[in-house]
């Protein structure tokens, strides 16, 4: 047991882990009582606003759900972390986790909205006339929300090593419970409530934290953004690799990782559902690019805080020694360790660190209200009991986040990789099982359901596979390397989309050609999906197609 805590609890580290800080505890506590209130204040009473908030959430606030839905601890934290040790080739996750939303924003927000159902599986089973596709979709958003959440328990138990002094194991136990409890509470619609005051609390504290460290070093006035250029070349001058994209990673890892983000980011079911929450196909555009917007003012700091935070290490902890060699502690927590190292009070580095707290709740959220729905709607009330009581379903769904609570929390005591290492394997599982699913089920409607359903389990081997053999089986037999090393140069576990998604494309229209059309009432659905008719907050492509009152509300 002491072997494998090691890397969080026996080393020495730069990080002030070691003792009780008042403000900043204070004002953490402050903020999770505020979550549990909202959660208790917004508690639901039915389905469809546990699930999706009633769809009555409005665009700058699910734009704002989005951007604390999307700024999880890896955002956060674990990017900052990435471009300080690969320098631009980091740049690939802030290039990724970007662009993909461009292409939801163009081809699948609308779209998805006008389909008009609660979940992704649900989006699944009905357009490709499955329960099988339905049950498979299900069950790969819940792997999805299982290993994004643990990189998420990871940067919770290390805030609450910086700021309560306790160790990360009972850290993630805390934090842990206390997302269990006001998700389980509130639903869809305290989440959604919960993820814009969270957007709030995680933009100004790392915005903050930003502008007093170019203050407080000399680096920066009003602009910190366009003005660390000096920065970055004193950084380059110590550690080569900061500006050498590709001096320890290859041009096909870049392009692969890049890739596998995109679409990724197109295939999340936590992200889609947000579409589900809102009035209409035109609100779902609108909510996206403010969602966009909001991202980008965070994602502008993370490389401003790589540079400064390198810079600092290498003064402050390893007396020019460079700052590659970081421990996986201190490079998780490089935001908050930048602000330490920069000497700015404890109560304004505690604020830094809260800002961590609020972005891992917030995303952890929208983990596990996807992962429930899966699991109550689609598992247990479509494919098991048809005639399912509100008051079972939401039974259901609450013992879904309790129990893979519980599970992400017992790996995230000794996670197996860095945080936005684990945050990328999820989206490289979304970008090879989901996204060629979700374009041609909204885009192509010959798409047969033999055809999603191949193309699923393909897209699975490929890159549940590609995780075993890199990471997991390596990690947990004690082996160093991966099982089969050639095959990890090709299809590695974080970035198995360049190779998956082609693969799993071609699959879907191969076997969708030779195996029977849709039946016609599916196709008049895919076809009403781009129609130029606006929607009502409680109308479907199934209601319009169908010419009668609304059937999925």
């Amino acid at each position: 047991m002491i072997e494998l805590l090691e890397p969080f609890v026996l080393q020495e580290t730069a990080l002030d882990v070691g003792e009780f800080k008042l403000v900043p505890a204070l004002t953490v506590a402050a903020m999770l009582a505020l979550f549990l209130g909202v959660g208790y204040f917004f508690r639901v009473a039915a389905v469809d606003d546990l699930w999706v908030a009633g769809r009555s959430i409005g665009a700058v606030e699910n734009g704002m759900a989005i951007g604390a839905n999307w700024m999880s601890a890896a955002s956060y934290l674990g990017v900052a972390s990435i471009i300080a040790l690969s320098g631009y080739f980091g740049l690939a996750y802030v290039v990724g986790w970007t662009t993909g939303y461009f292409i939801l924003l163009i081809f699948l927000a609308a779209q998805f909205r006008r389909f008009g159902k609660y979940t992704a599986p649900d989006f699944v089973g009905d357009r490709f006339y499955s329960d099988w596709a339905r049950g498979i979709a299900a069950f790969t958003t819940l792997a999805i929300a299982f290993t994004y959440a643990i990189g998420q328990a990871s940067g919770m138990g290390l805030m609450a090593q910086y700021i309560f002094g306790i160790s990360y194991e009972m850290g993630v136990i805390v934090l842990m419970g206390v997302t269990i409890g006001y998700v389980a509470l509130s639903g869809m619609l305290g989440t959604t409530k919960n993820m814009a005051i969270q957007y709030v609390i995680l933009i100004i504290a790392f915005t903050i934290g930003l502008y007093a460290v170019g203050w407080s070093q000399g680096w920066s006035t009003v602009l910190p953004y366009f003005e660390f250029g000096s920065e970055v070349a004193a950084a380059a001058e110590i550690e080569a690799q900061f500006v050498e994209p590709f001096a320890d990673g290859s041009y096909y890892a870049w392009i692969a990782l890049a890739f596998s983000l995109i679409v990724g980011t197109c295939g999340l079911p936590h992200v889609l559902v947000r579409f589900y929450t809102v009035e209409n196909e035109r609100t779902a555009r609108w909510s996206t690019v403010w969602g966009l917007f909001f991202i980008c003012l965070l994602y502008w700091g993370t490389a401003t805080y790589a540079a400064w935070g390198g810079l600092l290490y290498d003064s402050e902890v390893t007396g020019g020694g460079g700052f590659a060699d970081m421990l996986p502690i201190e490079a998780d927590a490089l935001v908050v360790l930048t602000a330490q190292l920069a000497e700015l009070p404890t109560w304004l580095v505690g604020l830094v660190a809260a800002g961590a707290v609020a972005a891992a709740l917030a995303t952890t959220a929208g983990l596990f209200i996807s992962a429930s729905s899966a699991a109550a709607h689609d598992i247990y009330t479509n494919l098991y009991k048809e005639n399912a009581t509100q008051r079972e379903q939401m039974l259901v769904g609450r013992v879904t986040i309790l129990g893979i609570g519980i599970l992400v929390t017992l790996i995230g005591l000794n996670p197996p990789a860095l945080i936005g290492e684990l945050v990328a394997m999820s989206f490289a599982i979304a970008g090879t099982v989901f996204f060629p699913v979700f374009f041609l089920g909204l885009w192509w409607e010959n798409t047969t359901k033999e055809g999603a359903l191949a193309g699923m389990l393909t897209g699975i081997l490929l890159s549940f596979g590609a995780i075993l053999n890199d990471t997991a089986i390596p990690m947990y037999t004690g082996v160093e390397d991966a099982v089969i090393p050639a095959l990890a140069t090709w299809l590695p576990g974080t970035s198995s989309a360049l190779v998956g998604v082609p693969v799993v494309f071609g699959v879907i229209i191969v076997v969708s050609i030779v195996t029977d059309n849709p039946p016609q009432h599916v196709k008049r659905l895919v076809r009403q999906c781009h129609s130029p008719e606006p929607m009502s907050q409680t109308e479907s492509a199934e209601d319009a197609a169908n010419g009668g009152a609304p059937a999925d509300d």
